[in-house]
């Protein structure tokens, strides 16, 4: 018969599990601190022994790694997602900026629309709270604090429609966004006319979100994100217009 005896868990294992589950729900983020010990072990109701073995266990997983004199961090698991080879190709090739919109197109007109069908209110809320200080940071002209703003809002629909393997795989895409591999995202808040649109599409976004309409939801993050895609063909346009008008200038004067 295929039946053994239930035995009692190690609760090192219970503990293991639960931070697995916090780190793949992205709910603990890679580079995030853990509490300290003592507190940690307090929170989750188990011994200090037993939370050391389930820190040890996660730490040889390669999920936590420990910093000397600071603590116990997510370890940043999402550049493997992309070999360093890969990520040269992506800074130098153009094609790969429009492959990149595109992609995210697809992936965030469906996060869009699996967020306002199935994220919960608190879901709903996070993405206000986070439009909101948008709003906020336009209003006081702070186009810095409105691209990092804009990148979180983005990022919380995606964790708001509940599918982890897109959120993982979304998150080391900002990540490299960030970094600039792609294209300089800071450009695009610089000019008010560009931040005017960017904001007034984030709004539509958020009221189809709020109104729970996974169609309309959709189809504004892909009109947000052509936007995007015309602003980029635009600067491209540009900097290739100046390079061929230096050569003009450099012509009509004389310079070598």
């Amino acid at each position: 018969m295929p039946f053994q005896k239930v035995q009692t868990e190690k609760l090192s294992l219970a503990v293991v599990r639960q931070i697995e589950l916090l780190i793949l729900r992205g709910i603990l983020r890679p580079g995030e601190r853990l509490p300290s010990e003592r507190e940690l072990a307090e929170r989750m109701g188990v011994s200090r022994p037993s939370l050391r073995d389930a820190i040890s266990n996660l730490q040889e997983q390669g999920l936590l790694t420990p910093k000397a004199g600071s603590g116990i961090y997510v370890a940043e698991v999402l550049g493997s997602a992309f070999s360093p080879a890969l990520i040269r190709l992506f800074s130098s090739h153009d094609e790969a900026v429009f492959d990149y919109l595109s992609f995210r197109r697809d992936m965030e007109g469906l996060a869009a629309e699996r967020a306002a069908r199935l994220g919960s209110d608190s879901d709903l809320k996070v993405v206000q709270t986070i439009f909101d200080r948008m709003q906020s940071a336009h209003d006081r002209n702070a186009p810095e604090d409105e691209a990092q703003l804009d990148a979180e809002f983005h990022m919380a629909i995606i964790e708001a429609s509940h599918n982890v393997v897109m959120l993982h795989m979304m998150r080391s895409m900002y990540d490299l966004l960030r970094q600039g591999v792609f294209y300089n995202r800071q450009m695009m808040f610089q000019q008010r006319a560009t931040r005017d649109a960017l904001l007034d599409q984030h709004r539509a976004i958020n009221a189809a979100l709020q109104s729970r309409d996974p169609d309309a939801a959709r189809v504004a993050v892909e009109l947000h994100l052509d936007f995007v895609e015309r602003c980029m063909q635009d600067q491209q346009k540009a900097v290739r217009n100046e390079e061929i008008a230096q050569q003009r200038l450099k012509h009509e004067t004389g310079e070598a």
